[in-house]
């Protein structure tokens, strides 16, 4: 017999949901960082605005499958269940290409924090912020702080996302078993 409520730290449809809006929120706040100050951690033109569209993409994603749940829409939590492993596996790349970029650009980090906070200078050349400087909480936190706080996020996402690909599946073997179920059963006599 399948247990309905197996792995779920809340009720089904209420806690997915939920789960479902906390992903939205650290998303977009990661991708509109990395729009803003990406140029600061990553140095080839178009990446941060890649990885921050990623994430974004995340965001929009985790929406849809609020508002799927939230109607009990068995066609768009398909469609969610369907688009989850995908994202998985692009935010799984992106975040391998994140932390390996990252520590390409160690050196460039370090220079731009011994600097006042300034662009690295290539990048300022070509014009890739309005941001006279990143902030100084940026750089007293050192690169080695920062590094594993990006890491151990970008595994948290991961986990978090795994996580929800597992409610939408659950949830969508819940909308299957009750859409199948004819009743009124036992002669319409409930005990």
């Amino acid at each position: 017999m399948w247990c309905d409520n197996c792995l779920l730290v809340f009720p089904l449809r209420a806690g997915s949901m939920g789960w479902a809006v906390w992903i939205a929120l650290y998303s977009i706040a990661g991708g509109i960082f990395l729009m803003l100050y990406g140029q600061y951690l990553y140095f080839f033109f178009p990446e941060w605005q890649i990885y921050g569209g990623i994430g974004i993409g995340v965001c929009v994603l985790a929406v849809i499958n609020v508002l799927a749940h939230a109607n009990r829409s068995y066609i768009w939590t398909r469609v969610c269940k369907f688009v989850w492993p995908f994202v998985i596996v692009i935010s799984a790349v992106r975040a391998i290409i994140m932390i390996v970029q990252l520590q390409r650009g160690k050196d460039k980090i370090a220079w731009e924090c011994d600097n006042g906070g300034q662009l690295w200078t290539t990048s300022a050349e070509a014009g890739y912020t309005d941001n006279p400087t990143v902030g100084n909480s940026f750089c007293a936190a050192g690169f080695d702080t920062l590094n594993t706080i990006f890491i151990i996020s970008l595994l948290i996402d991961i986990a978090c996302q795994l996580y929800m690909f597992f409610l939408t599946w659950r949830y969508s073997k819940r909308l299957e078993h009750y859409r199948s179920m004819k009743g009124p059963f036992a002669g319409g006599y409930y005990a």
